[in-house]
């Protein structure tokens, strides 16, 4: 990993100390110096494309040139701002893109959710007329990308992306940060989830550390995987699979374990069930204020008031956050009850109870085995 110290000096040379985006594996080293250095110059954002609207308004107010960082797979939030705010006929705005490659080559095996995501990551800038350099891990050639980058980006007032590919911006393990906050684990909550409601329920397991949670507790209680979604991809977007089975069979209860910073990405989402008739879809939130999967960078999570939000959309709560095991389960057998859509804001602290192995499954017999059981 290059040295991150010297990584911000070099950025900090040209002018660039302003930084937004979305935390990513493949940037925790510079995400988290940026977190812990940067104070409010550093903007971490809902997601990506709110980050390219943030730089933007940065670059209007100083004349700066900002820097956006992202895992590629974020980039399709980009396009439309990239697009039709950045771009040269438009308002023509520079700034830096640093963008975690995963994908590349055979560096993901056993992730089949960033194959095509890598394959094109370097084909979507050239389609958007960004110009870019692969980084290295040396130091030397970070500084000589820099300079080349941000001279660019001064005389264009144009978009230059920086790809990270594994290792170069990013330590070999994650830390697993574990607070006491709050006193479940998201492990504990979600087991509370599945002793409380129907057996034949369908979960939709959003991104990051809830579906490989689910997987293993599926497999620990020696419990079929049939009834389970795993949304390995799309951040932001479980809750939206999960409705739309819900809509198709009102028979049976569908359940959404979300994340808050996935719930947050998009959370227009939420506004469906305000004109939909969906009683079975029961969306909970295991908000832990973090980003955890890549890195434990905090989140708006802890600072929303998701149970108001969720009201206002239009799903029946039982009025707060739950907080405790006892406060979930009475949550579940109230909110089974009511005849609309509910939410739960489940507040549980950072960190995992012990290391987990990768998820390593087949994702179409996964999905094959849903859908059987959906339409039998």
């Amino acid at each position: 990993m290059l040295d991150q110290k010297k990584v911000f000096e070099t950025l900090a040379k040209h002018g660039i100390t302003f930084f937004t985006g979305v935390p990513d594996s493949y940037l925790n080293g510079f995400c988290n110096y940026a977190l812990a250095n940067c104070g409010n110059r550093n903007v971490i954002a809902a997601n990506e494309g709110n980050a390219v609207g943030i730089a933007a308004g940065h670059y209007f107010a100083s004349k700066e040139i900002p820097l956006v960082y992202m895992q590629n797979s974020g980039m399709g939030n980009t396009i439309n701002p990239l697009a039709s705010l950045v771009e040269k006929r438009v308002y023509a705005v520079p700034m830096l893109l640093l963008i975690g490659w995963r994908g590349q080559g055979d560096t993901e095996p056993k992730h089949p959710q960033h194959h095509l995501q890598g394959e094109i990551t370097p084909g979507l800038l050239d389609v958007m007329h960004i110009p870019y350099t692969v980084l290295e891990d040396s130091i030397d050639q970070f500084q000589a990308a820099v300079e080349k980058a941000a001279a660019y980006c001064a005389e264009s007032r144009q978009p230059y992306a920086l790809i990270a590919p594994k290792g170069v911006m990013a330590a070999s393990e994650k830390a697993n940060d574990v607070d006491t906050v709050y006193p479940m684990s998201r492990e504990e909550a979600i087991e509370v989830i599945l002793d409380h409601l129907p057996a034949d329920t369908i979960y939709a397991a959003t991104t990051g550390r809830a579906t490989r949670e689910l997987y293993f507790l599926r497999e620990r209680r020696g419990e079929s995987k049939e009834n389970d979604f795993l949304n390995v991809g799309s951040m932001g977007h479980a809750s939206s699979v999960a409705l739309g089975i819900a809509l198709e069979k009102p028979e049976r209860r569908v359940a959404v374990l979300d994340g808050d910073s996935a719930a947050i990405m998009h959370m227009g989402a939420m506004t469906m069930v305000s004109k939909l008739d969906a009683p079975n879809f029961m969306h909970i939130v295991l908000n832990n204020g973090a980003h955890e999967s890549v890195g434990g960078q905090p989140s708006a999570g802890y600072q929303l008031d998701f149970t108001a939000i969720a009201q206002g959309c239009g799903y029946a709560t039982v009025g707060h956050a739950v907080t405790t095991k006892e406060e979930l389960a009475d949550a579940l057998k109230t909110l089974s009850a009511t005849p609309k859509a509910s939410f739960i804001d489940c507040r549980i602290h950072k960190g995992l109870r012990g290391k987990l192995p990768p998820l390593d499954f087949d994702h179409r017999t996964a999905i094959d085995a849903l859908i059987d059981n959906l339409n039998r």
